[in-house]
C-alpha cells in the first residue's frame, strides 16, 4: 500500500485529501500537533523527532502547514504566518535528506496571491507578475525557502492554490452564510476577478502532479476565473435568495476588522489560470462556476 503524508493535514483543505486519497487505496498519515485519530503523528512543525520515520519509503509528501492568513495582520500574527510557512518546510527538507527512502516526491503550498492584484492580464506561471505586499512577499519567501533544500531523490512541486470552494469547509461557508442573511450583494464594485477550485478538482489536480511525476510551480485553479459580483450573483441563484445587499469599500473594512480578519481576502483581484496543468493534459471536472456551485450548495 502506498502511503501518503499530510503535513498539517487536519484542516479543511487536509480533510479533502485525507479523504479523496484514503478513497484511491493509500494509507494516509497526518503530521499534526493535536492527534486525535489512530493515523496522526505528533510533531511540532519545527524539530527533528520520531515522526520523521513516516517519511521513509513513503510515495507522496503534502506539506499544508502554516497560520491561516484569516486574520488581522498584526505585528505578532505576521511573524507566526511567516515562521510556521518557513520552519515547517525547513524541517521537512532536513528529514528528507536523513531517510534511507525518502519520499518520491514532495508537494509544497504556497498560494494564487503572490501574483500582483489584475483585472485584465491573466496570470500564469511563466508570465504572471509576482507582487509585492505582505501576503505577496510571503508566499514568495515561503517557495524561496522550499526551492533552496536540494532533495536529490525526492521531485518538488509548488502549489499555487486559488480559494478552494468546498460542501464543510473554506470560504463558501461564510458566503452561504451572508446570503441567506440577504447580505449576499456584490462586495465592492464586483468587478475583481476571484480564482477559485472546486475541492474535487482540487484534490484530482494533486493526484495527477503526483501520477505524472510533474515538478516545478504550478498554479491549482480553475480555467475560469469569475468576478466577485457574479460568484454572489451565482450563489443567490442557486439558494434561491431574491436579493442580496451590496457591501461598499468602507462596510467591508470595517466588517473585516470587526471579525477579525483583513478587507484583502475579498478586495484583491486574483487572476490567474492553470496554463501548465491545462497544458500537461489535466481535465477539470468542475470548470463552470454555476455547476461547481449547485453541486456544492445542494441540500
Amino acid at each position: 500500500m502506498k502511503t501518503i503524508i499530510i503535513a498539517g493535514g487536519t484542516g479543511f483543505l487536509g480533510q479533502v485529501l485525507e479523504s479523496y486519497f484514503y478513497k484511491k487505496g493509500y494509507d494516509v498519515k497526518i503530521l499534526t500537533r493535536k492527534t486525535t485519530k489512530p493515523n496522526h503523528v505528533y510533531w511540532n512543525a519545527k524539530d527533528l523527532d520520531q515522526w520523521t520515520k513516516t517519511l521513509e519509503g513513503a510515495n507522496t509528501l503534502i506539506n499544508l502547514t502554516g497560520k491561516s492568513v484569516d486574520c488581522r495582520y498584526t505585528e505578532a500574527n505576521k511573524k507566526i504566518i511567516h515562521d510556521s510557512r518557513i520552519d515547517s518546510t525547513n524541517i521537512l527538507g532536513k528529514a528528507i535528506n536523513q531517510c534511507e527512502n525518502p519520499p518520491k516526491a514532495w508537494l509544497n503550498m504556497s498560494t494564487s496571491t503572490i501574483y500582483d492584484n489584475s483585472y485584465h492580464k491573466q496570470m500564469t506561471e511563466e508570465n504572471g507578475d509576482i507582487g509585492n505586499d505582505f501576503s505577496m512577499n510571503i508566499a514568495t519567501s515561503w517557495e524561496a525557502a522550499f526551492n533552496s533544500i536540494e532533495t536529490p531523490s525526492t521531485r518538488k512541486v509548488i502549489l499555487r492554490t486559488s480559494i478552494v470552494l468546498g460542501k464543510n469547509g473554506g470560504a463558501l461557508i461564510p458566503l452561504k452564510r451572508l446570503t441567506k442573511f440577504g447580505l449576499g450583494g456584490k462586495q465592492w464594485h464586483g468587478k475583481q476577478k476571484v480564482s477559485w477550485i472546486h475541492e474535487t478538482d482540487f484534490a484530482r489536480a494533486i493526484n495527477f502532479l503526483i501520477e505524472k511525476q510533474l515538478e516545478g510551480a504550478y498554479n491549482i485553479v480553475s480555467p475560469k476565473p469569475t468576478t466577485n459580483a457574479y460568484l454572489m450573483k451565482t450563489i443567490r441563484k442557486v439558494l434561491k435568495v431574491p436579493f442580496g445587499l451590496p457591501q461598499p469599500k468602507w462596510l467591508i473594512k470595517f466588517g473585516a476588522k470587526l471579525i477579525g480578519t483583513e478587507p484583502e481576502l475579498v478586495l484583491k483581484s486574483r487572476n490567474v489560470i492553470p496554463a501548465k496543468l491545462t497544458a500537461k493534459g489535466f481535465l477539470f471536472t468542475h470548470s463552470d462556476i454555476e455547476i461547481a456551485l449547485q453541486d456544492l450548495l445542494k441540500p
